[in-house]
């Protein structure tokens, strides 16, 4: 079983799908591991590295050449991919729903692609979440370049000169992200505040010392979709929302917004008229840009400045955490293989009726097979 690790290409990535610890426990379980030269460059790890935790490192067609797997962080095109055995399977970020072409060219080669952000929100593929292992480290890095575009200090400072009031920080959406922002911003120091619509969160914000800001009695409030995403709202509880949105944003320093909804545009939770109230100098990171955005005015990967508040279009923040988004992100897949592993066989067996493998496989058998996906062609 031969398993490569290749180069990332997209602009601005700085992650790789493997570590040496990862190559180390691929390595004991029987695997050969093939590494593309200044695959880890950008996260700290070097050729020299990975070589001496016992991969083999060369040239992209090499590392490819009778490859069994092929781990990435995203999508790599097609054509860059041969070499590699027919059959071969394709395991990282792939975003089928945005990218449904580069899927096809998946089936059309012959690949067996897996999209490891459609894990499932079991018990059993929790160490497998990539989303939640790349949201954590997102939440933490939206408060730290918060605090940094904002021009004051988080903490309250009491000093011979007077006092410096603490910091009011307001997070919407506590998923992973959201609660780890929450933590952050309260270790800085800061008054912190939080939302969602799923009322099940009350109790998590409160247990990280925040104060939970909620609409009451109002349909739509449970929110709690599929898998522990939030579904859309209702529309009496978008405006009951909006109203507490608009008196609450108005006092705050810091906002942070998380809420995405899986396959759609990312909801819009402030508007331009509710950026106008905010005191000057505040600072919004939309950790959604990257889905449209939850702020109106939100550019993806751009600061904007609107009313004298400055909107962080927040771009895949994981990856500006490289060394420790990658450590987790290869953890996933190698716990992902792992849990599949067949010693007799030497390799991992995906069996076709386990919820999990049902859950990413996008294609097999030059055939788009993933249920998701229906309608697409190959």
């Amino acid at each position: 079983m031969k398993i490569a690790i290749i180069r990332e290409r997209a602009p601005g990535e700085a992650r790789v799908a493997a570590t040496p610890e990862t190559v180390k426990k691929f390595t004991a379980l029987g695997a050969e591991l093939a590494v593309e030269s200044g695959a880890g460059d950008a996260a700290s790890v070097s050729d020299a590295d990975f070589e001496a935790a016992g991969a083999s490192v060369g040239p992209s067609q090499k590392v490819l050449a009778g490859a069994n797997a092929i781990l990435c962080i995203n999508g790599p095109d097609p054509a860059s991919l041969k070499g590699a055995e027919k059959g071969a399977m394709l395991i990282g970020a792939l975003d089928p729903l945005r990218q449904p072409e580069l899927i096809n060219a998946y089936a059309k080669a012959g690949l067996e692609a897996l999209a490891m952000e459609w894990m499932p929100r079991i018990t059993r593929a929790q160490s497998m979440d990539i989303l939640s292992s790349q949201s954590n480290l997102a939440g933490y890095k939206a408060v730290i370049d918060g605090a940094a575009t904002y021009g004051r200090a988080f903490p309250m400072m009491m000093t011979a000169a007077g006092t410096i009031s603490a910091a009011r920080v307001f997070v919407m959406g506590v998923g992973v992200a959201g609660l780890q922002a929450i933590a952050t911003a309260r270790r800085l120091g800061a008054q912190v505040s939080a939302t969602d619509v799923r009322s099940a969160t009350k109790e998590q914000i409160q247990s990280l010392g925040a104060k939970p800001i909620f609409v009451e009695d109002v349909a739509g409030i449970e929110g709690e979709g599929s898998g522990g995403y939030a579904t859309e709202m209702s529309e009496e509880y978008q405006r009951a929302q909006a109203e507490l949105v608009s008196g609450h944003i108005a006092k705050q320093d810091l906002v942070i917004t998380t809420a995405l909804i899986p396959g759609r545009p990312a909801p819009r939770l402030i508007s331009d008229a509710q950026l106008a109230t905010m005191r000057q100098g505040s600072v919004v990171v939309d950790l959604a840009a990257d889905a449209g955005g939850n702020v109106e005015g939100c550019v993806a990967g751009e600061n904007v400045a609107r009313h004298g508040v400055t909107i962080i279009g927040a771009s895949n923040l994981s990856r500006s955490l490289a060394a420790d988004s990658s450590a987790l992100f290869a953890r996933n897949l190698l716990n992902f293989l792992s849990a599949f592993w067949d010693r007799d066989q030497g390799r991992p067996v995906l069996p076709d009726d386990d919820e999990i493998v049902k859950a990413i496989r996008l294609t097999q058998g030059g055939k788009i097979v993933s249920e998701r996906l229906a309608g697409s062609t190959a």
